[in-house]
């Protein structure tokens, strides 16, 4: 079903901790809300689920206003940061724990479930039987089993090792879409967000400040925290031309240390910021651009991240392929590849 937040408030005390955030999900997407500690996307989630009261706005779950409703009524699955499963019940039980005892067919249903999310077969394993991976399976499964109009994801990964993380995420993203489920994840993490999401909401101070695809949100930031948050960055004064027409590169130029470079449009004029990714900074030999000197060289495997102090002082860091040719002490020259992101004021 469609989840439409609209304007909602909540204050605790003299607190405001929500002031007019708003956020569209549509029917079988998944939405990520990302934000720092303390912006209030937990009570976003707490809200929409109902165990916490609104000062002011509306939730609504397809057609119907539910935020005068209890939790039981608003046919909401939750999966929390830990899977909470119940140790004393075996998988297939805590799967069906939200389904009426006696129900016309309760057992398929918890076998649909664990099909669903992977785990065909482990209905009579007890939660410690199985790994963190699995029981946060489980936890999903537990959520979809009642058909939910909505699924909430509270951080649900953060108690995972970061190797398993990713396989995870995968599979319950995989899930989700088989289950045809609409769900929303609250995180912190930018990378789980931009690689999970069909949508992105970033959440500043009580309000989602831009929302739209991730890659939108991480080409087209609506402003320099935007920017900074949803990615990698380096920040360098510098001052904007007027801009051109059209998007991509149409936007004109803009003066930095690093020379004149395009700019995307919008982002105003005359002094500001510019913010450039990692993935812009190309390497080559000096004399190229910029002058600098490696300090660092960080392999990840399938890329590096090259760590070079410029003549003026300023340190970048380049994202570049795995076999980088440089090492620390080496003299490289560094120019820009693309149309970056300026930011007047």
């Amino acid at each position: 079903m469609k989840l439409t937040v609209t304007d909602v408030r909540k204050s605790f005390g003299a607190t405001e901790v929500l002031r007019g955030a708003s956020l569209t999900v549509g029917e079988g997407d998944l939405a990520a809300v990302l934000g720092p500690s303390g912006c209030g996307k937990t009570t976003l989630l707490r809200i929409v689920a109902g165990f916490e009261g609104l000062d002011a706005g509306s939730v609504r779950i397809g057609d119907r206003e539910v935020a005068g409703l209890p939790p039981e009524k608003r046919r909401v699955g939750i999966v929390p940061q830990e899977a909470a499963l119940f140790p004393h019940l075996s998988v297939a039980r805590n799967v069906g724990f939200g389904l009426p005892r006696g129900a016309a067919g309760r057992a398929a249903r918890i076998e649909e479930c664990l099909e669903l999310v992977g785990l065909a077969g482990y209905g009579e394993r007890m939660p410690h039987q199985i790994s963190g991976g699995q029981q946060q399976r489980v936890a999903l499964a537990r959520a979809l089993a009642p058909r939910p109009g909505v699924v909430l994801l509270d951080e649900p990964f953060n108690a995972l090792d970061r190797s398993l993380r990713v396989s995870v995420r995968d599979e319950v993203r995989a899930a989700l879409k088989r289950a045809g489920a609409t769900a929303v994840l609250v995180t912190h993490d930018q990378e789980e967000a931009l690689s999970m999401a069909d949508t992105v909401a970033v959440m500043r101070e009580g309000r989602i400040v831009q929302e739209g695809t991730p890659a939108a949100v991480y080409a087209a930031p609506r402003d320099l925290g935007v920017a900074t948050f949803v990615g990698e960055a380096v920040v360098l004064a510098a001052s904007g031309g007027g801009n051109g027409g059209g998007g991509g590169g149409g936007g004109g130029t803009v003066s930095c240390e690093l020379g004149s470079l395009p700019r995307r449009s919008g982002g105003g004029s005359g002094p500001g910021r510019v913010a450039l990714r990692p993935e812009q900074f190309v390497l080559g030999a000096p004399g190229e651009g910029a002058g600098g000197v490696v300090e660092r060289v960080e392999f990840f495997g399938h890329d590096a991240a090259v760590t070079v102090a410029l003549e003026s002082g300023t340190v970048i860091r380049a994202r570049t392929r795995g076999d980088v040719p440089h090492r620390p002490g080496d003299r490289v020259g560094v120019t820009v590849e693309g149309p970056v992101l300026f930011f007047a004021g």
